[in-house]
């Protein structure tokens, strides 16, 4: 049995991140043909302002989960589970279901889509880093911070509280314009911290910081 963990252990990240790969290509893809499709966008106006807000959201959100999954592969050794092999597959779907349900009228919807894949990173995240802890090979990073608490949770509590309140109001309200629009321009300074912060915990690792 010592064995095939092993060679689980070794082979899953490249098995990972070939299937992530293709996953984003596949979403870039779908963001792009969106892009063509969506002759408003080229016209200057406000809904035309939220839709590019909504193009470079998603962006930042596939680059986001990029880096998320990459950087766990490259800085940490874990025998993977069922769970590690199936959630690229659902934040493969709500990642389209996400670009799909851009457009006009549609902000609340597509906010609430946003927060389930915040929230699954955020499990996904927390979930390898549990069983990263358990393998020796990670022992260096591990021993020097506690296992994570509530409090360490907080702060993405609210930033999924928040995304879920702002949807399902823009949703039941129906309101567009410059409150949408708002609404779009936190949603991408909340997605600006949260890159910027896995690019720290990066260096964190690395031992740069």
């Amino acid at each position: 049995m010592e064995s095939i963990r092993n060679r689980a252990t070794e082979q899953f990240p490249t098995v990972l991140i070939t299937l992530l790969s293709i996953v984003q290509a596949l979403a870039l893809e779908f963001l792009w043909d969106h892009l063509h499709h969506r002759s408003d966008l080229f016209e200057f106006s406000l809904a035309s302002t939220i839709g590019w807000l909504q193009i470079a959201a998603s962006l930042n959100g596939i680059i986001l989960i990029w880096l998320s999954y990459a950087s766990m592969v490259m800085r940490f050794r874990w025998i993977p589970s069922t769970l590690d092999s199936v959630l690229p597959f659902f934040v493969g779907l709500i990642e389209f279901l996400l670009i799909d349900m851009m457009g006009p009228g549609r902000v609340g919807q597509w906010l609430l889509v946003l927060t389930v894949v915040f929230a699954t990173m955020i499990v996904g995240s927390h979930h390898v880093f549990r069983r990263a802890r358990l393998d020796p090979a990670n022992k260096e990073f591990f021993d020097r911070y506690e296992p994570a608490g509530p409090r360490d949770f907080l702060a993405h509590t609210i930033i999924i509280a928040s995304l879920a309140l702002w949807g399902a109001w823009q949703w039941y309200s129906g309101t567009e314009g410059w409150i949408a629009l708002s609404i779009m321009i936190a949603t991408m300074v909340i997605l600006a911290i949260e890159t910027r912060n896995a690019a720290q915990f990066w260096k964190m690792s690395m031992g740069e910081s």
